[in-house]
C-alpha cells in the first residue's frame, strides 16, 4: 500500500506536473511474454496513438533499455563495461536526463519536445569512455533491441528513427565535446 501511495502521489507531484526531477518507481523485474514470443512479434511501430505512459512503465521500459541490474552491470553489456551509453528521454512537457545508478529522471529543460508521441528516447554516448567508437554503436543496438523486447512485451510500439539533426540535438542537450547523439527512439500506443 505505501509503495502505492508513494507512485500516485510521484504521479501527481513529479510526473504530470513535470517539477524537476522525478524519482522512478522500483522497476518490475518479472512477468511480460516469453522472449521467443517477444521475438516473434518484434516490429517497428510509426503510428502512435496521443497517450501518455504510466510512471511504472517509464521506469520498467527505462530500466529494461540501459538500467543497473546488478551493482555495477546494466541491462544492456558495453565493451570492456565501459558504459559510455547514456539516455535522454523527451515527453510533451520536459527533456530529461536517465541517470540510472539513481533510477532517476533529472529535469534538462522544460518544454514539448516530442510530436505525436508520448515519448522519445535519445542515445547518448561518450566517447571518451568507449572502448572504441564502433563499441559505443553496438552497445547502442543492445539497448535498442531491449526497449524492442520491452515494448513488445508489454503490447506497446517503438520505432529506431536514424534521421535527426545531430547538432541541434547536441546543442538542446547541452552535451559535452566527447559527446555524440546516436540515435532517437520513439516509444508509445501503437495506433
Amino acid at each position: 500500500m505505501k509503495a502505492f501511495l508513494f507512485a500516485s502521489i510521484a504521479i501527481l507531484i513529479g510526473f504530470n506536473l513535470h517539477a524537476q526531477d522525478v524519482q522512478l518507481p522500483t522497476p518490475v523485474r518479472s512477468g511480460g511474454k516469453p522472449l521467443m514470443d517477444a521475438l516473434n512479434q518484434r516490429h517497428s511501430t510509426r503510428t502512435f496513438q496521443d497517450k501518455e505512459f504510466s510512471l511504472q512503465q517509464l521506469s520498467d521500459l527505462l530500466w529494461a533499455a540501459n538500467g543497473f541490474n546488478r551493482a555495477d552491470k546494466r541491462t544492456a553489456p558495453t565493451a570492456n563495461n565501459r558504459q559510455e551509453l547514456e539516455l535522454y528521454v523527451t515527453t510533451s512537457k520536459s527533456l530529461y536526463f536517465y541517470d540510472a545508478r539513481n533510477h532517476l529522471l533529472k529535469e534538462v529543460k522544460k518544454g514539448d519536445f516530442v510530436a505525436i508521441v508520448p515519448l522519445n528516447l535519445i542515445f547518448v554516448a561518450d566517447m571518451q569512455k568507449a572502448s572504441g567508437r564502433e563499441y559505443a554503436y553496438i552497445g547502442c543496438g543492445f539497448v535498442s533491441q531491449n526497449i524492442y523486447l520491452y515494448v513488445v512485451s508489454e503490447g506497446l510500439g517503438t520505432v529506431v528513427r536514424g534521421s535527426f539533426d545531430k547538432e541541434r540535438l547536441h546543442s538542446l542537450l547541452e552535451l559535452k565535446p566527447s559527446q555524440e547523439v546516436l540515435l532517437t527512439q520513439s516509444v508509445g500506443y501503437s495506433r
